[in-house]
């Protein structure tokens, strides 16, 4: 049996084909990294509007009288604070504070609620808070399959989709339910590229007629590999390079988003780790001469290893090499100067102040 044969595929898959995609084995699905180039995607999506299929994310359906209080014990974030037609990022973590997932939770009614989680942490996160959910009054489903995800990103995004649509879109991490080219959508005022725009959750049936309206509309189908450059820019997290178990919120730099009074799984792990201080710290860094970090360059000073790279990449919007590390704290400052091993060669970097990349006034 061929790797393809085992790899699921989205209900854009034949989309895809037609629009030729080059596509590889992803978190078990076969998607698409790129179609043109990834230089070209990256600044479809920096200047005017790009398209993701993003339907290999994982999504949790919880329900019933006790769904808050579930979600509020498994979830970092204080879900209290989130109000019907919201949206909220949050770390899912283990009792000593490791993180198992970064998501993000939608307020769907008033005892409903949906998770998205990472497509590589589908089946594990909904075994996770099935677990925490027992004896409570609380319907928890898979509901990854009842969805299409679209990510529609850039500039121009809100302007292409509202086009579309039957109603007003929603502000930055909010929700509604729209139709979207003629079929029902829960839009997301929420993405993973640091640009305007918003994530579209649409009956699978309906995806391939959506995503040939944005496309006819002048989106730029865009794949994983402009996914990855667009997020490393503004410093957001992809999980099992930038954050995995063996690391808690505090290090990965996400204690904004622990609530440690609500009493979560893993809260008093984070609690101390806030209160002691991290021995290493996740920093943005840049190169100061030509090359490109990949994950697990040795990051050096003078003699001395201090940390490792997690993610890395040449960016398509400042013409450099750019990535994330773990860095002792005591080197973790904005302006501290360091060497990445790059293929063998000292590269010299400098940490930088988060995002990389910022967004024209």
């Amino acid at each position: 049996m061929s790797v393809a044969a085992d790899l699921r595929r989205t209900p854009l898959y034949e989309a895809h084909r037609a629009a030729g995609a080059k596509l590889v084995p992803f978190a078990g699905f076969e998607m698409p990294v790129s179609y043109a180039g990834v230089g070209e995607e990256h600044r479809a999506v920096r200047e005017d509007v790009g398209v993701f299929d993003v339907s290999h994310m994982g999504e949790v359906q919880t329900r019933g009288l006790d769904a808050a209080a579930v979600l509020q014990h498994a979830l970092s974030n204080d879900l209290d604070k989130l109000e019907v037609g919201g949206a909220q990022y949050s770390c899912l973590c283990r009792d000593d504070g490791g993180i198992l997932d970064d998501l993000f939770t939608y307020r769907l009614d008033g005892d409903r609620y949906l998770t998205v989680t990472n497509a590589s942490n589908r089946d594990t996160d909904f075994e996770w808070l099935a677990e925490h959910s027992h004896g409570r009054d609380a319907e928890l489903r898979d509901a990854g399959d009842d969805y299409a995800m679209l990510a529609v990103q850039g500039p121009r995004a809100r302007d292409l989709v509202a086009g579309l649509t039957d109603g007003e879109l929603p502000q930055r991490m909010r929700t509604a339910e729209l139709e979207v080219a003629g079929s029902r959508a829960l839009v997301c005022g929420t993405g993973y590229t640091g640009e305007d725009g918003v994530e579209l959750l649409i009956d699978p049936e309906s995806a391939t007629t959506v995503w040939d309206a944005l496309l006819d509309g002048g989106a730029t189908p865009a794949g994983l590999g402009a996914r990855d450059t667009l997020r490393l820019e503004v410093c957001f997290h992809l999980y099992g390079n930038d954050m995995d178990v063996e690391r808690n919120p505090i290090e990965a730099g996400l204690g904004w988003c622990c609530a440690e009074q609500t009493g979560f799984i893993g809260s008093e792990a984070v609690a101390r780790a806030r209160d002691e201080g991290p021995a290493e710290r996740l920093v943005a860094f840049a190169l100061t001469e030509r090359g490109i970090p990949r994950p697990h360059n040795a990051v050096m000073s003078g003699a001395d290893r201090v940390g490792e790279v997690t993610s890395g990449t040449h960016s398509p919007s400042l013409g450099i090499g750019i990535g994330m590390a773990y860095l002792r704290s005591e080197l973790a400052e904005p302006g501290t100067e360091l060497e990445v091993d790059v293929r063998g060669k000292l590269r010299p970097a400098r940490v930088e102040s988060k995002p990389l990349y910022k967004r024209p006034e």
